[in-house]
């Protein structure tokens, strides 16, 4: 029998729908229009280039082909500006809304910032959906809206005392959410991502994720940090994982999944120190120096959690959400990305 994904990807072939995938340059948001055009949807992609990159849109273009790319339409734009989220939800059908200003350290430098692109951007992109009368609205909400919360696996009904202002910011989008869907009727999901990784994540900038950074700095040679012990754990997610539980909370039928935030990763949990020693051993078959590197551990960093892991079963039961990859799995892949790339 198939999962539930395989059969949306048929009727999606047979019945494309136009989707509005904001932050289209960023790193999930770029898989999202791959997968797309791969299954012949119209997409319409805003970007301001703040975090996202125009060689991601150049990648995309060059493996679906030119009849499948004159089905994106991209409108370089900023959520900041309700004008600018106006005409990307022209004639949408279904948002994706994927922008942000990640990390929870530059939250901590910088919390203006990043109330002002993950609030009011938000809010923006409600509010221009809303009035155009999109379909539907998915947002990418975090688990860092746990908190301190210590009960493992995570479960969507439980959350503790928010640790860092993107926590805060991605709250409040849940709660904004849950507003336009309650006053407006609005059909919105969340989706709280735990560690998404894979292809095209940056492994540049002082707020990279670690993956990408320990990927590039074992390449080079240079030094790999652990902050704590390296017993600090978390759920990774492939970013296929979260591409599928995208389309499907895009369009989900059954009325009792609207209106729900869904935690989007595997139910597993894997320590820094396993993840370190995965890659090292991948890619010490192709680079010789990295079989001998051992990482550097430092103090733990403020604003983090010792351990993450998420329950998904309501995204199962609810979603038909059906992980493909395991962790191993995916850093196959995104490592194989990365060394043709020559990241």
């Amino acid at each position: 029998m198939k999962k539930a994904f395989e059969k949306l990807k048929d009727e999606l072939r047979n019945n494309p729908r136009v989707w509005l995938v904001t932050g289209v340059a960023g790193f999930i948001g770029i898989n999202l229009l791959e997968e797309l055009l791969n299954l012949e949807q119209a997409v319409v992609g805003l970007d301001n280039f703040s975090t996202g990159r125009r060689s991601n849109l150049d990648e995309i273009r060059a493996l679906v082909g030119e009849e499948r790319w004159r089905r994106f339409r991209f409108v370089e734009g900023d959520l900041c500006s309700l004008d600018d989220c106006r005409r990307a939800c022209e004639k949408v059908d279904i948002v994706l809304n994927q922008a942000a200003l990640g990390s929870v350290p530059r939250s901590l430098k910088h919390p203006s910032d990043t109330n002002e692109n993950n609030v009011n951007g938000t809010l923006n992109m409600l509010i221009a959906a809303r009035d155009a009368k999109v379909g539907r609205f998915v947002f990418a909400s975090s688990s860092s809206v746990y908190g301190d919360h210590k009960e493992l696996p995570k479960t969507e009904s439980i959350t503790g005392r928010l640790l860092s202002p993107y926590a805060v910011t991605k709250m409040v989008n849940e709660l904004y959410a849950d507003q336009f869907a309650h006053h407006y009727g609005l059909e919105t999901i969340g989706l709280r991502y735990f560690n998404v990784f894979g292809p095209r994540q940056n492994p540049n900038g002082p707020y990279a994720a670690v993956i990408p950074v320990w990927i590039a700095a074992l390449i080079a040679g240079n030094p790999v940090y652990i902050n704590g012990t390296g017993e600090t754990s978390r759920d990774f997610c492939y970013v296929k994982n979260a591409v599928q539980v995208n389309l499907l909370a895009g369009t989900v039928e059954d009325r009792t999944a609207l209106n729900k935030v869904y935690n989007v990763a595997l139910n597993e949990r894997t320590s820094l120190n396993q993840l370190f020693e995965m890659l090292r051993s991948r890619l010490a078959d192709e680079y010789e120096h990295i079989r001998d590197m051992e990482p550097i551990y430092r103090d733990f960093r403020d604003g983090d959690i010792l351990h993450s892991q998420a329950d998904i079963s309501q995204a199962d039961r609810l979603l038909g959400y059906a992980p493909t990859h395991t962790v191993k799995a995916g850093i196959e892949e995104t490592l194989n990305w990365y060394l043709r790339a020559g990241n």
